[in-house]
């Protein structure tokens, strides 16, 4: 496999508050491995490229790497090989890389997403009803896999780029049948028609300050999710919240797909509920600085 020293990192722009290198670090130390988790934020490295960083961590001996937002779509045709859920969902978040530099990429978001859901809203707040997905992007189309998965009825893909959100709404409907998922039309009504909405776009992180979906349409009864944790309440989960209803945060899916990758990284899987304790830990004191 490896030996008992990896490396591994985490390629996205935005990315210093991340809380990805704690829970891996904390996960090679259950195992007993010296690793170092290492974050490439273009933002902060000028002129580098995603290929440009790809190649280098492949001629660095990295198990692997993480991949976020704006590289998702973009990571897919530089690499060797694509798992089928990387495939479906068309959008990477984790690429494997082998002792001869192979590269396979695989999607764990969506897995995460499903896993997160079940624990903190539960499989029947989806199963059968109709929700409302805010953004069509890497992030996006895995949590509407993931909403698919869970046994949602409808969906209802929003973007202000119209072609990626009618591009989504194609691939749900070849995978989960036709008619099983559209693009919107007047977001408004159809989030106060839904039973819930997701946002899987970057407002609403720090650094992307603003709430994608509109808070007058919100309703007690409705669930609300987002994939950000940073911060871990964001204007939509704190406007949702103070409205009455249900949320998730990004939290969990960040554990859950933390899980998974570091299972394909190392072939260890991890122990959930630690993982579940470190993040909390970490976040705690990431929160704590000003």
């Amino acid at each position: 496999m490896f030996n008992r020293q990896a490396l591994i990192g985490l390629i996205g722009a935005n990315i210093m508050k991340s809380l990805a290198p704690a829970l891996h670090i904390d996960a090679f130390a259950a195992a007993g491995i010296t690793g170092h988790y290492h974050l490439m934020d273009v933002d902060q490295l000028p002129g580098r490229t995603l290929k440009g960083l790809l190649n280098a961590v492949k001629t660095a001996g990295f198990l692997g790497v993480n991949i976020t937002f704006p590289f998702k779509q973009e990571v897919m045709p530089l690499l060797d090989e694509l798992s089928t859920e990387a495939r479906q969902t068309g959008a990477v978040n984790t690429v494997a890389i082998s002792r001869e530099g192979r590269t396979t990429g695989h999607n764990t978001d969506r897995g995460g997403f499903r896993l997160n859901f079940e624990d903190g809203l539960g499989r029947a707040a989806a199963a059968g009803k109709t929700a409302v997905l805010v953004g069509a992007g890497g992030a996006g189309s895995a949590v509407a896999f993931a909403l698919m998965d869970l046994g949602l009825r409808e969906l209802i893909v929003f973007d202000k780029d119209s072609a990626r959100a009618s591009a989504l709404a194609a691939d749900v409907c070849t995978h989960f049948g036709v008619g099983r998922c559209r693009v919107s039309e007047r977001l408004n009504d159809e989030i106060a028609a839904a039973d819930g909405v997701a946002n899987a776009t970057p407002i609403g992180m720090a650094g992307f300050p603003g709430n994608p979906v509109p808070v007058e349409a919100l309703r007690p009864d409705h669930w609300v999710a987002d994939v950000i944790y940073t911060p871990i309440e964001t204007e939509l989960i704190h406007a949702a919240a103070a409205q009455g209803a249900r949320v998730l945060t990004g939290g969990g899916m960040c554990v859950h797909q933390g899980v998974d990758a570091f299972r394909l990284f190392t072939g260890i899987s991890p122990d959930v509920a630690r993982m579940h304790r470190t993040f909390n830990d970490a976040l705690a004191t990431r929160d704590a600085v000003p």
